[in-house]
């Protein structure tokens, strides 16, 4: 087969020519070397905005319009919230337990210690102070809201204080308790003689009589604790329980510091010879109770009437403390004065005067009661003169500390003092003895004769001070 030839493409026309791609124009040599005009950007094209893309940028505008303004609105209320508040003089607001804040700000509008309650209430719930604390405060004299506020997210509330003196009994303690009123709450029931420490226990309104019992029973453990750990080992007392028995007659025999440990000393001594302690608040005592007073002086028959506190009759320490001994009277028994003492009676300078011996106590007493003798002469001389009396001791005219004038009376067998109580019974031996030797018999302090006295009240009250 034969295949049919092609014809060659015609030539193109003689006008056309062909054109070179990408061949620049032709320039003169000054238009060559000026630049070249960069083209225009090309134009974007429009784009139609979303409706979610608008509603959170007009979200976003709103809210930093908002925050401004919050700023400057915080910058003004702070600003107002310092100012100085009407509060004249410093002043103590209660604010009752479970009040909001708008409760709280009419409490202290009303007690004029704010102006402006809606100022309180913006500054508490937007200051970030934490949150308000009710309670007994106190706000200084033109406090701001800012102070105010303050005051009450910190906490610090009014402090109280009780003091309870040494030598109080445990049912004196409790009866004080129920006195104040700023505590709350009952008792539920009278704690053991002894087990108490004296001291000022301080508490917020509120505090309740059986918390400051019981922190008062927890120091006093404490306390007892550590004293019965480094005590003298010549002490004849066996356990913690008879040193506070001890304690206890030491302090309500004396009030001053510098004679606890010599009067512990003498009472060391007689047990120490098998002697009667005979100490005239352990008669009281026995008579009464935890009441702790007798409110007159010891009768003669009182003396020889037997009671398991009577230490004129019974030997040795009584079954139990006889009142609520402080830390110094403890540590005096722990640690007492070496000494020889036996005896001690008042000098008449609000101390007393120890002596070793009958003889040398006997001669103590006549001193003692020269002194009365003399004191007695001058209110005769003098019918206008009136003897001062120290409340807390019953003392006239006492010294210093003002100190009682405890007693440790002789017990002698065979002894011909004359100045013993009326009536002798026999040693044993068929000898007469008196019965008991009174240090004060015969003077103004002498139970038996000043109706006044009260051998159980505390020696020593310490002054109350404010917080």
């Amino acid at each position: 087969m034969f295949r049919r030839r092609q014809a060659p493409p015609s030539p193109p026309p003689a006008s056309e020519e062909p054109s070179l791609p990408n061949r620049p124009s032709p320039r003169s040599p000054s238009e060559a070397i000026k630049p070249t005009v960069a083209p225009p950007p090309p134009e974007k094209p429009e784009r139609r905005r979303g409706g979610l893309l608008a509603t959170i940028s007009g979200f976003l505008t709103l809210g930093v319009v908002l925050a401004l303004g919050a700023l400057v609105g915080l910058t003004l209320l702070n600003r107002q919230a310092s100012e100085p508040g009407p509060l004249g003089a410093d002043k103590v607001v209660v604010i009752p337990s479970r009040s909001g804040t708008s409760e709280i700000a009419s409490v202290l509008a009303r007690e004029g210690v704010i102006e402006h309650p809606s100022l309180f209430e913006m500054s508490a719930r937007f200051g970030g102070k934490g949150p308000l604390k009710h309670g007994e405060y106190m706000f200084k004299a033109h406090a701001s809201v800012k102070d105010t506020i303050e005051t009450l997210t910190n906490g610090r509330q009014v402090q109280h204080a009780i003091t309870f003196p040494e030598g109080l009994t445990s049912e004196q303690i409790v009866a004080r308790l129920n006195d104040n009123d700023v505590l709350s709450g009952e008792i539920a029931e009278t704690p053991p003689e002894g087990s108490l420490l004296p001291d000022t226990y301080k508490f917020e309104r509120g505090a309740t009589r059986q918390q400051i019992l019981n922190l008062m029973r927890a120091k006093q453990r404490e306390v007892l604790n550590q004293i019965w750990q480094r005590r003298s080992a010549e002490v004849p007392v066996k356990t913690p329980a008879e040193m506070v028995t001890l304690a206890s007659i030491v302090e309500k025999e004396t009030g001053r510091a510098d004679e606890r440990p010599r009067v512990a000393g003498v009472f060391v001594n007689r047990l120490q010879k098998r002697m009667k302690l005979q100490s005239d608040p352990t008669i009281v005592y026995g008579l009464v109770g935890g009441r702790g007073t007798l409110g007159r002086g010891i009768l003669r028959s009182e003396i020889e009437r037997a009671t398991p506190y009577n230490t004129y009759v019974i030997e040795g320490l009584p079954p139990g403390p006889i009142a609520n001994p402080g830390r110094a009277a403890l540590e005096a028994v722990a640690n007492p004065s070496r000494t020889k003492d036996l005896y001690f009676v008042a000098d008449g300078t609000g101390g007393h005067a120890f002596a070793d011996s009958l003889e040398g106590h006997q001669r103590n007493v006549t001193r003692w009661r020269q002194v009365e003798r003399s004191r007695q002469q001058s209110q005769q001389a003098d019918p206008g003169a009136v003897d001062k009396v120290d409340p807390n001791t019953a003392e006239p005219n006492a010294g210093p500390a003002g100190a009682a004038p405890g007693r440790a009376s002789a017990y002698a067998p065979g002894s011909n003092a004359a100045s013993a109580l009326d009536g002798a019974t026999t040693d044993g031996t068929g000898g007469a003895r008196p019965k008991a030797f009174d240090a004060s018999e015969g003077t103004r302090l002498d139970p038996l004769r000043n109706k006044t006295y009260d051998l159980g009240s505390p020696k020593m009250v310490p002054a109350l001070r404010n917080p």
